[in-house]
C-alpha cells in the first residue's frame, strides 16, 4: 500500500468505536499501562519505616524514594511528548514502560542509599513516557464521542495501579523486608507491562511530526499556554491534585493521634478508598456524553468538597465515609480534565497532555508539602477548609472559562 492510499484510509477511519475489539484492547492495554506505571511510582510509600530502619536513614530521607521518582516523572513528561511526536505513541510508551520495568527490578539490588535514590529518579523519568502520551493516543485512536469514556478507563487503571503498589508492598514488606516488597511490586509491573505490549493496538491515525526544533517546541507550548480553556484545566490539575495529596498525607496523622489512636497498620488501609476513584473515573467519563464535560467536572468538585467536609467531624465512620466520597469526586474530576486536554488541543496533543501532567505533579509537590505547614500549625480543620477553598476556586474558573456555546435564535 503506497503512502497516498494509506493516508486516504487513515482519513476515512474514525477510530475504534465502543464495543469493537480494537476499543476493548485499547482500554485493557492502557489500564495495564496505568497499573505498571503507578504501582512502581508509589511502590515504596507503604514501607518507608522499613527502609528507614534497614538503611539507617531518617523518615524524610526515605521519603525521597517517592519524591525523586515523582520529580523524575514531572520533568520528563514534556520531552517524552516530543519524542512520541516523532517515533509514534505506541513505540514511545513501549520504550518508557520497558525501561521503567528494568530499572524497577534493579532497585532492590541497590547497594547504598545514593544508588537507590538515583535508580528511583531514573525509574520516574522512564515512567514519564506513559501519562504524557496515553491521552494523546486515546484522542487519535478512539472515536471522538467515546474518548472521554476511554480516558476514564485509563484513569481507573492508574487508581488500581497506585493502590496495588501500596497493598502489595505492605504485607510483602513485613514478610520479606523492603527489598523483597519492592521486587514483588516490580514483578507485578513487569507482568502488566508485557500484557500492555501484547494488547495495545497499532496506531492508525498517527502522523509523525516534522522536526520543529527548539523554536517550534516553544511555539507549541506557548500556544497551549495562551489557550484559556487549557490553562483552566492545568489550574484544576494543580489545585485539585495538590489538595488530594495533602489530605492523604496528613489524614493518617490525625487518625493516629487522639481521640482515635488507630495503629499505623490500620491507618494504612485508608488507601482502600482509592477503589471509589476506580469506579467514579469511569462513571464520570460515561456521564460526559449526556451532561457534557463541564457539568460533570464541576459535579466531581462539588462531591469531593462535600466528602472533605464530612472529615471535619470527630466521628470515625463519618471521616472514612467522607474520605471515600472525597476520593471518588477527585478522580471523577481528574478523569474528565485529563481527557479534555486532548479534545481541546487540535495540534500538539501530546504536549497539551504533558502540560496537564506537569501541573498535576507540581501541585502534588507544592501543595502537598505546604498543606503540612497548615496542618502542623492550625490543625485538620484549617487544612480541610483550605482544600475546599481551592476546589471551589477551581469550579468557579471552570464555569467561567468553559461556557456552553450560544445557540442562535
Amino acid at each position: 500500500m503506497n503512502r497516498t492510499s494509506l493516508k486516504l484510509e487513515t482519513d476515512s477511519w474514525d477510530g475504534h468505536a465502543k464495543g469493537s475489539r480494537g476499543y476493548s484492547r485499547v482500554l485493557a492495554a492502557l489500564a495495564l499501562a496505568g497499573v505498571a506505571t503507578f504501582a512502581q511510582l508509589y511502590s515504596t510509600q507503604a514501607m518507608l519505616p522499613l527502609m528507614a530502619a534497614d538503611l539507617q536513614i531518617t523518615a524524610a530521607e526515605a521519603a525521597l524514594s517517592i519524591s525523586l521518582a515523582t520529580v523524575g516523572l514531572a520533568v520528563t513528561v514534556l520531552p517524552w511528548s516530543f519524542v512520541a511526536d516523532r517515533i509514534g505513541r505506541v513505540r514511545a510508551m513501549a520504550i518508557g514502560i520497558a525501561a521503567a520495568t528494568i530499572l524497577g527490578l534493579l532497585v532492590p539490588l541497590a547497594p547504598n542509599v545514593p544508588m537507590l535514590l538515583g535508580l528511583r529518579m531514573l525509574e520516574g523519568m522512564a515512567l514519564g513516557g506513559i501519562p504524557a502520551i496515553a491521552i494523546a493516543y486515546l484522542n487519535e485512536e478512539v472515536t471522538k464521542i467515546h474518548t472521554a469514556l476511554a480516558a476514564g478507563s485509563y484513569v481507573a487503571g492508574t487508581t488500581l495501579g497506585g493502590l496495588a503498589g501500596r497493598l502489595v508492598a505492605g504485607p510483602a514488606g513485613e514478610l520479606w523486608g523492603w527489598r523483597g516488597a519492592t521486587l514483588a511490586v516490580s514483578l507485578l509491573a513487569t507482568v502488566s507491562a508485557v500484557l500492555f505490549l501484547v494488547l495495545v493496538p497499532k496506531q492508525r491515525r498517527f502522523t509523525p511530526a516534522p522536526p520543529a526544533g527548539f523554536r517550534g517546541a516553544i511555539s507549541t507550548l506557548g500556544g497551549h499556554s495562551r489557550n484559556p480553556q487549557l490553562v483552566s484545566l492545568y489550574l484544576q490539575a494543580f489545585l485539585l491534585m495538590g489538595g488530594f495529596v495533602a489530605v492523604y498525607n496528613y489524614l493518617g496523622f490525625r487518625l493516629h493521634a487522639e481521640p482515635f489512636g488507630l495503629p499505623a497498620t490500620v491507618v494504612s488501609l485508608i488507601f482502600l478508598a482509592y477503589l471509589s476513584g476506580t469506579v467514579s473515573s469511569r462513571w464520570a467519563a460515561g456521564l460526559t456524553t449526556r451532561f457534557g464535560r463541564r457539568n460533570v467536572l464541576v459535579a466531581g468538585i462539588v462531591i469531593l468538597s462535600v466528602g472533605l467536609a464530612l472529615t471535619l467531624a470527630d466521628n470515625l465512620v463519618a471521616i472514612l465515609a467522607g474520605l471515600v466520597i472525597f476520593t471518588g469526586g477527585f478522580f471523577a474530576a481528574h478523569s474528565v480534565g485529563s481527557g479534555w486536554t486532548g479534545a481541546i488541543a487540535t495540534t500538539g496533543r501530546a504536549q497539551a497532555a504533558s502540560l496537564y501532567n506537569l501541573s498535576y505533579y507540581l501541585g502534588s509537590s507544592v501543595i502537598g508539602w505546604a498543606g503540612g505547614l497548615v496542618f502542623q500549625r492550625f490543625g485538620w480543620t484549617a487544612l480541610a477548609v483550605g482544600v475546599i477553598a481551592l476546589s471551589c476556586t477551581t469550579a468557579a474558573v471552570t464555569l467561567a472559562v468553559h461556557r456552553p456555546p450560544r445557540v442562535s435564535p
